[in-house]
Parts: C-alpha cells; structure tokens; sequence
C-alpha cells in the first residue's frame, strides 16, 4: 500500500496515474482515495491541505530566525497563519 510508506493522498494520486495509467481513481473505484484511505482506517489525522498550512508556516519560521528583517515573510507567514486558522475552524 502506498498509505504505508508515508505518502500523502496527492502523492498517492499522481504515482496511480504515471505508473499504473488510472487517470481518475474515482471513475475505476467509485470512491475517491480518502474514502478508501478511511474505509481501511489508513486515513491521515489532520487534513492534508491543513497539514502543507502548518508545514509552510513552520518553514517561514525557520526562515525569519535567520533573516529577521525580512518583512516580506513576516507578512506572508501572517497571510499563511490566517489561513490555517481560517481552514482549522471548518475540520
């Protein structure tokens, strides 16, 4: 299983399509992959589009420890933010 070796549903997806030819694993399952991610009890604790949220926050962290001046990334880490907390509220 490809939820065994940590990857993510998009990953999952894309690796169906180039190596096997399933354009849509909807059309040839009738379910879409998180479905049968859960079905199996496979499926990931938190959303996949929160999780790359808080991984791009983390990594503009990381960032501004470095490059303190940088007020791009300071603005932009504040958009990432509202965002995360804004899709947060809806899992």
């Amino acid at each position: 299983c490809l939820d065994d070796l940590g990857e993510d549903i998009a990953c999952i997806g894309v690796i169906l399509r180039d190596s096997h030819g399933t354009a849509q694993v909807k059309s040839v399952t009738g379910n879409k992959i998180l479905r049968i991610l859960k079905a199996h009890g496979l499926a990931p604790e938190i959303p996949e589009d929160l999780y790359h949220l808080i991984k791009k926050a983390v990594s503009i962290r990381k960032h501004l420890e470095r490059n303190r001046k940088d007020k791009n990334s300071k603005f932009r880490l504040i958009l990432v933010e509202s965002r995360t907390h804004w899709l947060a509220r809806y899992y």
